[in-house]
């Protein structure tokens, strides 16, 4: 067919320039990696025997592929018909396989035990992780935060830092759960001000002052705590303008009160029916947020699906409330991928049975010891909700929670290659970070 001058003319005019198809390309040039055989999670479905295609770390455009560079690609890998979804984010895990992100120790040692954690992760999905620190004194903050600044993954790092979630200091001690008591801060009566203190966004001298608030700002990705203690409501719009996640947790607040958080800009509920009033029909509490006016804006929430924090009927009825809310995460611990004995929350003894962990001498839950691939599992099993749903609440979700999703829980062009390889019963099999393919075989833990 014979277009007309006009649309041939802007078609010429439109089109990028390309090098001539023998153009040698640049020694540096990166490598481009086919999967083929695949079923591809990507824009809200399963796409059958499809290809991804990665270069210097990212998922590219195969089109684009052609027209700029005229080359096949240099490596080309077979899926064998698994299913490749985004790689998993974990917004709350306090440590893992004997790793406490809440107990400081030299820089060394510190970093290495992140290392650890991070490299493990990989076995199970996780491909990019916020550590979290349960309630602790400003020393700790002020020690550790510096050491938790996003970091990139990488096949010999492991899965991606995104910043620390610090849940408490601002918590209510009605709720306290596995928190110590003595580490929390009653009020935030100088608002802003006194979260600025306690994490450390500010120092003492101007210099420490400088060093303090580029590290540890930078290192805070979430916050949780509870908005009705005082100062804290009037303080949310100042975190969420500092670039942080503001999360309802571990708190006392009624419907009112919790709405009022959203409102002023939290979007989170850190793991939903835990650390909070059980539903009461007169007054829900946070429980409430899921079932708000359409009017108002409805948080995300979390969930820890090892059966035990929350019975699978209460997970079925958050799902079916609001579905595109659910992120799963695991609240692990450093018992993680260990065996049963005693270990640190914290500076809380706690002691982990078969297949959970109580402070001990209590029957007080502290954290949980399931990964975030069983977590997917048991979610589906618990709700009968679809695959979709289910991968979507370890990738998507998370993602836009923290606002990453243009590089992270997505399968795009321009997005980071963190790919996870699974089963058809949803096992991991291969993993990649940034574009490099990990040997889970060789990960120590």
């Amino acid at each position: 067919m014979q277009y007309p001058v006009a649309l041939q003319l802007h078609n010429f005019i439109s089109a990028p320039s390309s090098p001539e198809p023998n153009t040698p390309l640049p020694e540096n040039t990166p490598k481009v990696i086919k999967i083929t055989n695949c079923r591809v999670l990507k824009d809200h479905k399963i796409v059958e025997k499809d290809a991804i295609w990665i270069q210097d770390g990212k998922i590219i455009d195969p089109h684009k592929f052609f027209w700029y560079q005229k080359r096949l690609p240099d490596v080309v890998l077979d899926a064998e018909g698994l299913l490749v979804a985004p790689g998993f984010i974990e917004a709350q895990i306090n440590g893992a396989f004997g790793v406490d992100f809440s107990v400081p120790s030299d820089q060394e040692t510190y970093e290495r035990g992140l290392t650890k954690v991070s490299r493990g992760l990989l076995k199970y999905g996780t491909t990019s992780y916020c550590p979290t620190i349960v309630s602790s004194s400003a020393a700790v903050y002020h020690q550790v935060l510096p050491l938790l600044k996003p970091r990139p993954g990488s096949s010999v790092l492991g899965a991606s830092i995104l910043g620390a979630h610090v849940e408490g200091p601002f918590i209510n001690e009605a709720r306290v759960g596995a928190h110590e008591l003595k580490a929390l801060q009653a009020s935030a009566k100088n608002g802003f001000q006194d979260f600025k203190s306690v994490y450390g966004f500010e120092g003492d001298t101007p210099e420490a002052q400088r060093k303090l608030s580029k590290e540890n700002l930078h290192s805070v990705k979430i916050i949780t705590c509870a908005p009705e203690l005082n100062g804290v409501m009037e303080s949310i719009p100042d975190l969420v303008k500092a670039g942080i996640t503001v999360s309802v947790g571990h708190s006392m607040a009624n419907t009112l009160q919790a709405e009022e958080a959203v409102m002023q800009g939290a979007t989170f509920i850190t793991h939903l029916f835990n650390a909070m009033p059980q539903f009461h029909h007169r007054d829900p509490g946070v429980i409430g947020l899921l079932g708000s006016r359409l009017d108002l804006p409805r948080p995300y929430y979390g969930l820890i699906c090892d059966g035990i924090h929350v019975h699978p009927n209460s997970v079925k009825i958050a799902y079916d409330s609001h579905p595109e809310g659910v992120i799963l995460v695991t609240d692990a611990m450093s018992a993680m991928g260990l065996s049963p004995g005693n270990y640190q929350l914290g500076n809380m003894d706690v002691t982990k049975k078969k297949d959970h962990v109580v402070i001990e001498g209590t029957n007080t839950l502290a954290g949980s010891v399931i990964t975030l691939d069983a977590c997917m599992r048991n979610f589906i099993q618990f709700t009968s909700c679809s695959l979709i749903e289910a991968l979507e609440a370890v990738t998507l979700h998370p993602a836009v929670l923290l606002g990453i999703q243009d590089s992270k829980g997505v399968i795009k062009p321009g997005a980071d290659a963190d790919l996870v390889f699974l089963s058809d019963d949803l096992y991991v099999k291969r993993v990649f970070v940034a574009g490099q393919e990990v040997d889970l075989g060789a990960i120590d833990v």
